[in-house]
């Protein structure tokens, strides 16, 4: 009796080496155009980038300044329009700084011999007075307090003030405005004594020692013991009631 044959291992190993290459032959292209695995990558790709390109053709496209290409700042308009405001309000606080402006109340000063002219008239009624003007010459408002200080030539006193003349509030004169105060110079009824006539004026203000100097009618004025002197006005009218 015959031994059976034998095949060798190797003859085996051949055989299923072939029948795996073909398989894999089959499984990357088939008879009905089936396309191999790397053609699906390829595909899977491309289509991935088509995508990403029409996202981006629908978004606005951003300017430098971060706004939208359609002309929208958002948020980020609205506070660049915040800072101008901000601006506009400093270059405001800028030109209406107070100490340019002579009208403020804190850039007020005292009227004084320093910064007024002084004129004495007297006047036909009433009978006996005589108006005294004061003009602020100065750069600045100026505050007329209290009464003028009347030193007629050899008197030996300021008059007094009538007190019924006293105003609610201090007058105060703008450059180049008047303030006024009227004086009683004797009395019609010769009660005040006989009195003498004075040839010169100097005027003094509340709060300083410097005395202004009032030009007075060639003939002089005739003053007695009954002088008196207004407080300081805005308006002639009051000065001389």
């Amino acid at each position: 009796m015959r031994a059976p044959v034998r095949r060798p291992r190797t003859r085996l190993l051949a055989a299923a080496t072939i029948a795996v290459a073909a398989l894999s032959l089959t499984a990357c292209d088939d008879e009905d155009g089936t396309r191999d695995e790397g053609a699906a990558k390829s595909t899977q790709s491309s289509t991935d980038s088509s995508s990403q390109e029409s996202d981006a053709a629908q978004r606005p496209e951003k300017s430098d300044d971060g706004s939208g290409a359609d002309g929208s700042g958002g948020s980020g308009g609205s506070e660049g329009s915040g800072g101008s405001s901000g601006s506009g309000k400093g270059s405001s606080g800028a030109s209406g700084g107070t100490e340019s402006d002579p009208y403020d109340p804190a850039n007020r000063v005292p009227c004084s011999a320093a910064n007024t002219s002084i004129t004495a008239t007297p006047v036909q009624r009433p009978l006996n007075y005589m108006l005294i003007t004061v003009t602020n010459t100065g750069s600045k408002m100026c505050d007329l307090k209290g009464y003028p200080r009347l030193k007629f030539e050899n008197a030996q006193s300021v008059p007094p003030v009538m007190e019924n003349t006293k105003p609610q509030a201090v007058t105060s004169l703008k450059p180049g405005a008047k303030g006024y105060a009227g004086a009683i110079l004797s009395a019609g009824d010769g009660s005040g004594g006989e009195g003498y006539t004075a040839q010169s004026l100097e005027v003094g203000f509340e709060g300083s020692d410097r005395m202004a100097e009032a030009a007075l009618q060639a003939k002089g004025v005739h003053v007695d013991d009954k002088l008196r002197v207004t407080y300081w006005l805005t308006s002639s009218t009051d000065a001389l009631n």
